[in-house]
C-alpha cells in the first residue's frame, strides 16, 4: 500500500462527514433537473448557428515565485478564421513579436491537417452509431466539421455530467445586464474516469477485483470530487450558461503534501453573445498556488476571446496575410 493511502481514506471519511450534512441540505427539484439537463444538452450548440466568423485569441501564461516575482511569462495572440470548410487557428505575434509568412502558414497547415484527420474519425464514429452524416453542398461557405473547434472545447474543459438532485438555485443576478440564475452543483462524478481500455473493464467486470493503482485513483477522484464546487450562472430564456467558476474547498489530501502543498485551485469562464442569439465564449482564466520548501509560488493562465465578426460571404478568406 501507498505511505499515504491510509490518509487518504481517512480524509475521505471526515470529508464525508463536515461536507455531507450541507450537501443533504440541499433538497432535489425535478423542475431544477429537468432545466439542467436542457441546458447542458444544448450547450454546443451555438457555435454552428453562424457559418462564417472570425475571431481574434490572446493567452497568456505566468509563473510567479515568493513575492510575486515573475519567473516564467508568455503571451501569444491568434486568429481563427474558416478555411476549406474549418475553423483553422492562425498564429500571429508570440510575445509582441510578430510572427513570419512562413511560419505562420506551415503552422495553419499542420494544425488544418490534424483538425480534418480528427473529424474524419468523429464522422465515422457517428456514421457507425447514428448511420449518416449530413455534409454541406458548399464547402467554402459553410463550416462542415463536426467536431467542435478548440476555441468552443477550451470554455467546457469541465465535461459536466447531468447529475439529479445536485443542483441548488441560490439567487437571481445580472452579467452584464442579462438577467441570469446562479445555481450551484455539487458534483460526484465530474472527476470519474471510465475504464483507461476496454480490456480492463472486461478484466474488472470478470474478476470484480481493481489493482491498488485503480483503488487509489478512484479514492483521489471521490475526494475531488467531495471537495469541488461548481457555480453556474444561467440565461433561463436560452438555457445558455452565462459564467461559470470552479472552486476547490480543500486539497491537503492530495499526495506528497510534505513536499508540495496545493493552496489553492479555480478556474472561470465567461461567455458573451456575440451575434444575436448566439453566445460564444470570451474568455478562461486558470489559477493555482502551492508552497514548497522555497516559498509560495503560483501559475495563472487565461484565454481571451474578441473580435468576432463575420467573414466576407462569397469570398474565400485567405487569414492575417489579406489584411
Amino acid at each position: 500500500m501507498r505511505p499515504y493511502g491510509f490518509s487518504v481514506w481517512i480524509l475521505i471519511a471526515l470529508s464525508a462527514a463536515s461536507l455531507g450534512a450541507a450537501r443533504q441540505a440541499v433538497a432535489p427539484s425535478a423542475e431544477l433537473d429537468t432545466f439542467m439537463q436542457q441546458v447542458l444538452e444544448r450547450r454546443d450548440d451555438n457555435w454552428k448557428k453562424v457559418q462564417q466568423y472570425i475571431l481574434d485569441e490572446q493567452e497568456r501564461i505566468e509563473f510567479r515565485g515568493p513575492a510575486e516575482a515573475l519567473l516564467w511569462g508568455q503571451k501569444r495572440e491568434y486568429m481563427w478564421y474558416p478555411r476549406d470548410g474549418f475553423f483553422v487557428r492562425s498564429p500571429v505575434r508570440f510575445n509582441g513579436v510578430t510572427i513570419k509568412e512562413s511560419e505562420r502558414e506551415k503552422y495553419e497547415e499542420n494544425f488544418l491537417r490534424r483538425v480534418k484527420n480528427r473529424d474524419e474519425r468523429a464522422r465515422k464514429r457517428n456514421l457507425e452509431t447514428e448511420g449518416t452524416v449530413a455534409a454541406p453542398s458548399d464547402l467554402q461557405s459553410l463550416i462542415q466539421q463536426t467536431r467542435e473547434p478548440e476555441f468552443i472545447s477550451s470554455a467546457y474543459f469541465l465535461e459536466f455530467k447531468f447529475e439529479g438532485g445536485r443542483y441548488a438555485l441560490v439567487g437571481r443576478e445580472t452579467i452584464e445586464k442579462v438577467p441570469v440564475l446562479k445555481i450551484e452543483y455539487y458534483p460526484t462524478r465530474l472527476f470519474s474516469d471510465e475504464p483507461s481500455t476496454r480490456a480492463e473493464a472486461r478484466t474488472n467486470q470478470v474478476t470484480g477485483r481493481k489493482s491498488e493503482d485503480d483503488r487509489y485513483g478512484q479514492a483521489v477522484q471521490q475526494m475531488m470530487n467531495k471537495v469541488s464546487l461548481v457555480t453556474l450562472w444561467v440565461e433561463p430564456a436560452q438555457k445558455q450558461i452565462v459564467k461559470y467558476t470552479f472552486d476547490n474547498v480543500g486539497l491537503d489530501f492530495l499526495p506528497a503534501a510534505w513536499l508540495v502543498r496545493v493552496t489553492d485551485l479555480r478556474a472561470n469562464m465567461l461567455m458573451s453573445e456575440v451575434f444575436a442569439g448566439v453566445w460564444l465564449p470570451r474568455r478562461i482564466d486558470m489559477a493555482g498556488a502551492f508552497i514548497l520548501a522555497g516559498g509560495p509560488f503560483s501559475v495563472t493562465y487565461d484565454i481571451q476571446y474578441s473580435g468576432y465578426r463575420e467573414a466576407a460571404t462569397g469570398t474565400k478568406y485567405l487569414g492575417p496575410k489579406s489584411r
